[in-house]
C-alpha cells in the first residue's frame, strides 16, 4: 500500500499544532512557511482534517488552524483515514472464481481464500497499530522538536 504525501504533511501539522496549542490558532502562511510549501497546497491537505473534526479552522485576520481535540484524543489512524479514506488497502475480487459456475462454485468458494484472509489480518494489525498511537505519543517521542518549533513561533 502506498499512502499519499498528504498523510505525512497532515501528521506533521497536527504535531506542530499540538506543540503550539497555547499560540493557536496558527495562521496557514506560518505553517506553509515552516514546511516550505505553497499555502494552497497545504490548505488542500488540511481541509479533510477539518471535515473530520481533527483540526478546526478559524477565519479572519487572527485566524488559522488549531487542533479540534486534545492530542491524546487524535490517533494516527484518525489522520490517515481523514486523508486517505476508510477503504481497505486490499480488496479481494475473487478472481479464483473466474471460469467456474453453477452449484459447485458456491460450495467451493463459500470460504474466503487464504490470500484474502492473510491480507485482512495484516491490514487489521496495521490499523490497530495506528489506532493505538496518538499525536500526544508522537509529541512525547520528540520533545526537542517541540522545543525548536515553540521557540521559532514565539
Amino acid at each position: 500500500m502506498k499512502m499519499g504525501e498528504g498523510v505525512e504533511w497532515g501528521l506533521h501539522c497536527c504535531l506542530m499544532l499540538g506543540w503550539l496549542q497555547e499560540k493557536a490558532p496558527v495562521p496557514l502562511h506560518k505553517l506553509a512557511t515552516w514546511f516550505d510549501l505553497p499555502q494552497e497546497y497545504l490548505k488542500k491537505r488540511l481541509q479533510p482534517l477539518v471535515r473530520a473534526g481533527i483540526l478546526a479552522s478559524m477565519p479572519g485576520a487572527k485566524g488559522g488552524y488549531l487542533l479540534a481535540r486534545q492530542p491524546d484524543r487524535i490517533t494516527l489512524m484518525d489522520v490517515v483515514t481523514a486523508l486517505e479514506g476508510p477503504l481497505e488497502a486490499f480488496r479481494c475480487a475473487e478472481i479464483r472464481q473466474r471460469g467456474v459456475s453453477g452449484e459447485d462454485a458456491r460450495e467451493r468458494f463459500a470460504v474466503p481464500c487464504g490470500i484474502a484472509t492473510a491480507m485482512s489480518r495484516a491490514e487489521l494489525a496495521w490499523r490497530r497499530e495506528l489506532a493505538a498511537q496518538t499525536i500526544a505519543d508522537l509529541m512525547a517521542h520528540s520533545p526537542d522538536a517541540g522545543s525548536r518549533i515553540h521557540h521559532h513561533f514565539t
